[in-house]
């Protein structure tokens, strides 16, 4: 211990000591501290993240397009868009003014073509067709074209009762051996029912296309003077895929299988009266799609309780080819199969990563990357039209370099930015992904996303948000046949 007035080298060395460990002890409570306060700032930087990108979820626009993004110059995701550089800037683009088609009269636009023509033409009445000159009557010489109308005429319902001939031979009868014959009697589609074809056809387009729940069919149908209910028009639909449309579904599985390419995706839905499920669990519908080039489309909807991979494992058995999908897991317990990647996949990654603010820091990387992605976009849109061979010798000359180029950009930036943010994982996904990716350069008939799948099962997800529910299995599976049909319809129109 030191006495007041009297210091001495050895005081001073006991001062220097206490003083450096004073110092020692204060740098760890900072580094502490540092390391606290760059933990906070990382969370509340992911929060902020998080928290932007459910606001854009709920309250931003859906589509992935330059504007609702926040781009002026730079148009991303249709693909025949411009291309930018690395610094996005204005482009000059030139092309040949197609020459105004000049209208005829009587000409029919070509949205019209295809409808019936009903010939309305507008007489003179008979006492008025003398001449005001000298009263003599006048003769017809012509008629010209005046205009086109679209006309409307409403549903109806009618009410056909089904009657059936009786035939005689009055020879036999004479000879007492009486003989008749009756005229056959088709299948009803429902049998027991008062269910025509066309009526459960209406119900079908009604829900399934035009995205009509039974409710509002239900006062549709008491509006055309029938009390027709939700639970027997969904009987109805339910028998009818069950004993017309499952056969069809089953062959149209068979010739999928034996594709070359197939596409999958899956979305939830909510079904009720599920065995051992809760109903507010999720159950999924699944899509399988023939790729885009095929010459017979086929889109198939498969109901599940759940997303587990053996049920797609279980559907694509006995497939060979090359699977194209979002890169969901649980596609890979199907063995035997080549396994493509979707480019547009990755690229909702990175503008899921863009934040509000598009020139801030932490906006460089996905905007270089989306950027990067747009220009191998454009190229693969410029070979839409040409054949397998000739897209894939295109793709191998200018795409495989900027791939390879967007790879290694990746890799050179991967650790400078944070691993948990969603530029982070969206880098960490296309390192995982790679091989899966690049598989399209390899094949001209294998398409660079899965945008097939998800547009078939768009109109799915629309139904849902009306419907929101299945009243059980039997009708999740009803749903699904019906899907299919429709959406292979379409895609053949």
């Amino acid at each position: 211990m030191m006495k007041t007035g009297q210091i001495n080298d050895q005081d001073y060395k006991e001062l220097y000591l206490q003083t450096k460990q004073l110092y020692a002890d204060m740098m760890t409570v900072y580094d502490e501290l540092k390391k606290q306060v760059e933990l906070l700032q990382q969370e509340n930087f992911l929060l902020k993240e998080t928290n932007e990108y459910y606001r854009k979820k709920l309250f931003g626009t859906k589509s992935e397009t330059a504007r609702s993004l926040g781009f002026e110059q730079l148009s991303l995701f249709d693909e025949a868009e411009t291309i930018l550089g690395e610094n996005p800037g204005y482009v000059d683009i030139t092309y040949k003014r197609k020459k105004k088609h000049k209208k005829v009269p009587g000409e029919i636009s070509a949205k019209f073509k295809n409808l019936p023509k009903i010939k309305r033409l507008l007489d003179i009445p008979k006492e008025d067709r003398y001449c005001e000159q000298c009263g003599s009557e006048m003769v017809r010489v012509g008629e010209e074209f005046v205009r086109n109308e679209l006309k409307f005429t409403p549903p109806k319902l009618e009410l056909v009762e089904v009657y059936r001939t009786t035939y005689e031979c009055r020879n036999c009868r004479k000879h007492g051996k009486p003989h008749m014959i009756k005229a056959e009697v088709p299948a009803n589609v429902i049998p027991h029912s008062y269910a025509s074809a066309d009526s459960v056809a209406y119900i079908m387009v009604q829900k399934y296309v035009n995205a009509v729940t039974l409710y509002r069919q239900e006062q549709t149908w008491k509006h055309l003077g029938a009390e027709l209910s939700r639970a027997t028009m969904s009987s109805w639909m339910v028998i009818a895929a069950r004993e017309w449309l499952y056969p069809l579904i089953r062959r149209m599985h068979s010739i999928l299988i034996d594709q070359k390419y197939i596409h999958a995706d899956e979305t939830t839905v909510q079904v009720l009266k599920e065995k051992d499920k809760k109903n507010t669990s999720k159950s999924y519908m699944w899509v399988y799609t023939t790729h885009k080039y095929s010459k017979t489309p086929i889109r198939l909807f498969d109901y599940q309780p759940n997303r587990k991979g053996i049920q797609a494992k279980e559907y694509l058995e006995g497939f060979s080819g090359s699977l194209i999908t979002d890169a969901y897991a649980g596609y890979d317990q199907i063995n035997g199969v080549e396994h493509c990647y979707c480019w547009a996949h990755l690229r909702r990654y990175f503008t899921d990563a863009l934040p509000k603010d598009l020139k801030s820091m932490n906006a460089t990387y996905p905007k270089q990357a989306i950027e990067k992605l747009q220009k191998i976009f454009h190229e693969e849109a410029l070979l839409e039209d040409l054949d397998a061979e000739t897209r894939q010798r295109k793709r191998k000359e200018i795409q495989a370099p900027m791939v390879e180029e967007f790879f290694a950009w990746i890799e050179t930036n991967k650790d400078k930015v944070l691993a948990s943010s969603k530029c982070g994982k969206a880098f960490h996904y296309a390192l995982n992904q790679k091989a899966g990716l690049i598989k399209y350069l390899e094949d001209g008939n294998i398409p660079m996303t899965n945008s097939i799948a998800e547009r078939a099962i768009r109109p799915f997800t629309v139904g849902r948000k009306n419907w929101l529910f299945n009243g059980g299995p039997q009708g999740a599976k009803a749903s699904a046949a019906i899907y299919s049909i429709v959406e292979t319809a379409k895609a053949r129109v």
